[in-house]
């Protein structure tokens, strides 16, 4: 056999020595690789002790619940919490962000939140929150205030800002009311006050209620809420006295609401004809309006329904507010003004609102500026406005009915 040349041996020994090498390399990536993996076994050890001692043992059972509440999917967080999963995270960030809440030392933002969104959700007494996220009462009634005055934070942000019917509006409900800013109307919602109270509180209905007065627009957003007048007070009343506050409903000057026929139709606000017929119900099996007033009053009523349908969407979304409260009455009249504002909230978060199906199945950006009316008044100029809107409207579907 002949012997391999010096060059030939050479080559063999840097190849040896580079096997050797790449083989020792390989070992060592595969012995970095488990060190590093031991590392991340016993980081996680660390902190879900560190975890443990921070929050309790509980923690983690706590995360649980948290994650079959809301994470899991937003069929179950809409029926909970009244929002998708989407919508919550972005709640809790505003309310991170705008409102300064935070983290407490025993419990993470999302949990209060989520506790007191499943309150006002379900209208459940502090006991059974207290099982279901395994808390003491004091720390849920102690949470709950806190998100409370967080939400009620943002008022200026939630309210919505009115908006005219334009000339051009192309809907059927709107169109013959140029300037209208939405709707108005009042709405009990019964409240817990002391006995010497309830006098002053009792409806005709014979229950211990507040008369929330509700202003909305045309897509059903509350533009202005006022809570805590006594049910027993008059609706006019609670009006007059909403205008008459210093940071109370404005309505500038050639802009009005609808509002129904328990309220002056004075300047800024538009009332329908007493005595004529009204309700959708009376137009309903192929009646017809045969006078400028009665054609008026069921195009009014078609467009103020959108408060009657406002206040039922809100209802029917916040148990809290269909039964009797289990709070103070201070603390209720809070929890209606969030109420209000969470279902402005879910309308802007939420294009497709399951609430809102449901309601129909039971059923079955201009800014306007200018000085604002302070009273409410009638007036001969503003029954004069009405008489003619009333004809015009009137004569106008004619013309189109005689054009077919």
């Amino acid at each position: 056999m002949a012997r391999l040349t010096l060059a030939t041996r050479k080559l063999m020994r840097r190849r040896k020595w580079i096997t050797m090498l790449s083989h020792w390399l390989n070992i060592l990536h595969l012995v970095s690789w488990y060190f590093q993996l031991l590392l991340k076994i016993v980081e996680v050890h660390v902190r879900k002790h560190s975890l443990k001692a921070i929050y309790g043992n509980n923690f983690f059972k706590r995360r649980e619940t948290m994650f079959q509440l809301v994470y899991e999917s937003d069929v179950t967080c809409i029926e909970q919490l009244r929002m998708n999963r989407q919508a919550f995270n972005t709640l809790c960030n505003k309310l991170q962000s705008t409102c300064r809440l935070k983290d407490t030392k025993n419990m993470l933002i999302d949990e209060q939140v989520a506790i007191f969104l499943h309150i006002i959700a379900h209208h459940v007494k502090n006991r059974v929150i207290k099982f279901r996220f395994s808390r003491s009462g004091e720390t849920i009634s102690r949470h709950f205030n806190v998100v409370l005055n967080a939400v009620i934070r943002l008022e200026g942000e939630l309210l919505k800002k009115p908006d005219p019917v334009l000339v051009n509006s192309m809907d059927e409900r709107w169109k013959w009311f140029k300037n209208c800013l939405g709707a108005l109307d009042g709405t009990y919602i019964r409240v817990k006050v002391p006995i010497e109270d309830k006098a002053r509180y009792r409806t005709r209905k014979n229950e211990i209620a507040t008369n929330v007065l509700g202003v909305c627009s045309q897509d059903m957003q509350f533009i202005y809420v006022l809570p805590g007048w006594e049910g027993s007070a008059a609706d006019g009343r609670v009006l007059r006295d909403a205008v008459s506050r210093r940071n109370g409903l404005r309505v500038p000057h050639g802009y009005y609401y609808l509002v129904d026929a328990g309220y002056t139709n004075g300047e800024g606000f538009l009332a329908p004809y007493r005595g004529q017929r009204y309700h959708l119900n009376d137009w309903k099996e192929g009646h017809q309006p045969t006078t400028p007033e009665e054609f008026f009053n069921m195009k009014h009523s078609a467009a103020r329904n959108v408060i009657e349908r406002c206040f039922g969407l809100l209802k029917l979304r916040w148990a809290i507010l269909r039964s009797p409260s289990f709070y103070p009455v201070n603390t209720q009249n809070r929890i209606i003004m969030a109420c209000c504002l969470l279902h402005n909230f879910i309308r802007r978060e939420m294009p497709v609102d399951p609430s809102e199906e449901q309601l129909e199945t039971q059923e079955a950006t201009n800014e306007v500026h200018g000085d604002p009316i302070t009273t409410v008044e009638t007036s001969d100029a503003w029954s004069a406005f009405r008489a003619n809107l009333a004809v015009e409207m009137f004569n106008e579907w004619r013309a189109s009915r005689q054009g077919r």
